[in-house]
């Protein structure tokens, strides 16, 4: 098992908080329009989906989730995610910040990801056999083939996740756009 680099620590720690920083400058950046935020919801609402069923799933540390969104991608969560992230900067409609996103998600959620899976290749022997057949983070259409149990979707994991909260701040952040978009016009 290889060792985590430093930034892969860094990555990991700062993630969330610098999060709470980008959707400070996002919202003064941001140059939505109504018709921006409307298209913006397909994406923003998939990837809210997809992090409320994944985390359905997902028993940390203890399990390697290999069933439902996890037969299709090994990262869901981080998925849908940046799905949400994506969406929010059609929404905002800048060009900065959609640069600006590429180039953090590639500094900071590469680097945790690959972080993640060396812990996963340490505690969980089928963790080679499962990266083998579902791809990092783009999804495969079709569920890859799982020698575990048939998983089902557990609402207790969804609540004790409190993935509920990444809806409630995806409404919030709408409802920041919306009155950006009424008091400060362009």
């Amino acid at each position: 098992m290889s060792e985590r680099t430093t930034w892969q620590r860094i990555a990991r720690r700062i993630r969330v908080p610098l999060g709470f920083v980008f959707a400070a400058v996002f919202l003064w950046l941001a140059r939505p329009t109504w018709q921006s935020m409307l298209w913006s919801v397909l994406l923003v609402g998939a990837g809210v989906w997809l992090r409320a069923y994944a985390s359905g799933y997902v028993r940390k540390n203890t399990e390697l989730a290999t069933t439902g969104p996890y037969a299709h991608t090994r990262n869901p969560l981080y998925l849908g995610s940046m799905m949400i992230a994506f969406g929010f900067a059609a929404a905002a409609g800048s060009w900065v910040i959609l640069i600006a996103l590429a180039v953090l998600f590639a500094v900071i959620y590469l680097p945790t990801i690959q972080s993640e899976e060396t812990f996963l290749r340490g505690h969980f022997p089928g963790f080679e056999a499962y990266a083998a057949r579902v791809p990092r983070l783009l999804p495969r259409l079709t569920p890859a083939a799982t020698d575990a149990e048939r998983g089902r979707f557990s609402p207790s994991l969804y609540r004790q996740h409190r993935e509920y909260n990444c809806g409630m701040g995806a409404i919030a952040i709408y409802a920041a756009l919306a009155l950006r978009l009424i008091y400060l016009k362009h």
